[in-house]
């Protein structure tokens, strides 16, 4: 069975993607609706969905329940925890 795509008001913007990956930098776990308002410049909530879903799918992010995580600060949690001598 194939989905139909919904109708998308609004695209993502490179610059509006980057933005989104920034401010999850500056965070560990956070949620969706307060990352939504802690961005820099304002954007729609369905754009804002659309990018999420899009670092999602690209393995740049995890979703575990309500909190999004950064996948590279992940991997290197586990290099500090179980590598230190990598770390030097």
């Amino acid at each position: 069975m194939v989905k139909k795509k919904e109708n998308q008001l609004h695209s993502p913007t490179l610059a509006s993607i980057l933005m989104v990956e920034e401010a999850l930098e500056k965070e560990e776990f956070i949620g969706k609706y307060q990352l939504w308002m802690k961005l820099p410049r304002k954007m729609m909530y369905q754009t804002f969905c659309l990018i999420i879903d899009y670092l999602e799918k690209s393995k740049k992010i995890a979703i575990n329940g309500t909190k999004i995580s950064v996948i590279k600060k992940q991997k290197q949690k586990i290099i500090e925890n179980f590598i230190p001598e990598y770390i030097r």
